[in-house]
């Protein structure tokens, strides 16, 4: 490792599992001091304890105002400061069916936690930040907030209110030498809206049979053939809060292995295939 993170703080939420794990294990191997804010408490905190004295646990939900005000305090009190927020947890409303069908019973939690976290956390760190010589802010959004389709409409909303909000505060941070920018992940599967965690009472064989099948069709959806892994997300992360990105704000950096470069399938070659097949018919 190249201790890129030397002498920086982080506080990065929704860090106890997937993409958020990926980021803390990194930024710690990268030298930060890191404060995990998660709600799994027990998830937490045996982070924490596994990594050692470089990493602190918050319990916060980043939907209350006094929860992520009080997380930013923390850091600051426990490492002496705060240069980098990732602004990363999430939920997702796993509304698959109909839009005409959606009864929008997950609207208000997916809001709070996907776009007023963010926004929260942003301005706490913000705060901090704009009275001690600036920071870089990362907000996590997803390839579904910047690509229109079929399901999940009030999560794909809420990623595009996350990719609005992050430009919108890049510009008005950036006098304080805040850096604002986001990741949008594509297919790197974790717990949140993959489909691929098992269902109950399944055997262990078939949760990998499901998880293979399911890998199958998404990777069918991406020009780059590689599984993504929460190791992308936070490399790019790493990238985004390092000296190395001084001059980048208002980005959105989308890890996704091509998946939004444009449709895998060739209509061109589609409708030559059906010509000549109807030729020789």
């Amino acid at each position: 490792m190249t201790q890129e993170l030397a002498g920086k703080v982080a506080v990065i939420t929704g860090g106890a599992k997937g993409l958020g794990r990926g980021a803390v294990e990194l930024f710690v191997a990268e030298g930060a001091q890191v404060v995990v804010a998660d709600v799994d408490v027990a998830a937490g905190a045996a982070l924490a304890e596994t990594l050692g004295s470089a990493v602190r646990f918050r319990r916060a939900d980043v939907s209350r105002r006094e929860e992520v005000e009080a997380l930013v305090a923390f850091a600051v009190a426990e490492f002496g400061g705060l240069q980098v927020m990732f602004n990363n947890a999430g939920v997702t409303d796993e509304a698959t069916g109909r839009l005409l069908d959606d009864d929008f019973g997950a609207f208000e939690r997916v809001m709070a936690v996907n776009v007023l976290g963010v926004m929260l956390g942003t301005q706490a760190a913000a705060r901090h930040m704009a009275r001690h010589g600036g920071g870089s802010i990362i907000n996590t959004a997803s390839i579904g907030g910047l690509a229109s389709g079929y399901g999940f409409p009030v999560y794909r909303a809420a990623k595009a209110g996350v990719v609005s909000f992050t430009k919108s505060a890049a510009i008005e941070l950036g006098e304080h030498l805040i850096r604002v920018n986001c990741i949008c992940p594509g297919n790197i599967p974790t717990d949140l809206g993959t489909f691929q965690a098992p269902a109950p009472g399944m055997t262990a064989e078939a949760a990998a049979r499901l998880q293979a099948a399911i890998g199958e069709i998404r990777m069918a959806r991406q020009p780059l053939k590689r599984q993504g892994r929460p190791l992308d997300v936070a490399q790019a992360a790493l990238f985004l809060a390092s000296d190395r990105a001084e001059q980048i704000t208002a980005q959105v950096l989308s890890v996704d292995g091509g998946a939004t470069a444009g449709d895998v399938r060739s209509l061109i070659q589609e409708i030559s295939e059906a010509r000549a097949a109807l030729a020789q018919g």
